[in-house]
């Protein structure tokens, strides 16, 4: 049984289960939990309670349906920093993700320094977003906005995966 550290917390794969069933469906009861990683309830629950404790799961989020919320418009904006402003892209970050309507923010390498996933309303919405909030702040040279027509979860379609040591390439995919 392969073993994973995390500060003071060991890993194991029935813990590394718990995760990705997790990771699938966040709402899941303890009972199918502990069914689905071949556990009994009383052992999910306490190992739930210390993946959490530890850090490992750090919150559970719900998945919603953006246009039944009047947020029809999704776009991701590609955000290149000035020269020399790079250092500063996790500041730059930290003020973005705090604006009405950003969605996430990605730190990248390559030709963007940021991504940054928003919800919108409309066309003007967007535009105004990017033009007064994203684009507007002294260390961005550029920022494109492309928008998104759909938005598949992997974890939704991940039912031929059954863990992390697939995705980690140390088994197969069978």
């Amino acid at each position: 049984m392969t073993q994973r550290r995390r500060g003071d917390r060991t890993l194991d794969s029935i813990d590394e289960k718990i995760v990705w069933e997790l990771r699938r469906e966040a709402r899941i009861s303890n009972n199918e939990l502990a069914a689905r990683v071949n556990v009994s309830p009383s052992t999910a629950l306490t190992r739930l309670r210390s993946l959490r404790e530890s850090g490992i799961i750090t919150s559970t989020h719900a998945q919603y349906d953006m246009t039944a919320l009047g947020l029809d418009l999704h776009a991701i904006v590609f955000v290149r920093l000035k020269p020399g402003a790079q250092s500063s892209s996790r500041d730059y970050a930290e003020r973005a993700v705090t604006f009405v309507n950003v969605i996430n923010v990605f730190l990248m390498g390559g030709s963007y320094d940021l991504l940054v996933h928003v919800a919108c309303t409309s066309s003007d919405q967007l535009q105004q977003l990017v033009a007064q909030k994203i684009a507007a702040d002294p260390v961005v040279a550029s920022a494109q906005a492309h928008i998104v027509f759909e938005h598949l979860i992997a974890a939704q379609h991940m039912d031929h995966v059954d863990g992390f040591p697939v995705m980690r390439g140390e088994r197969p995919l069978e």
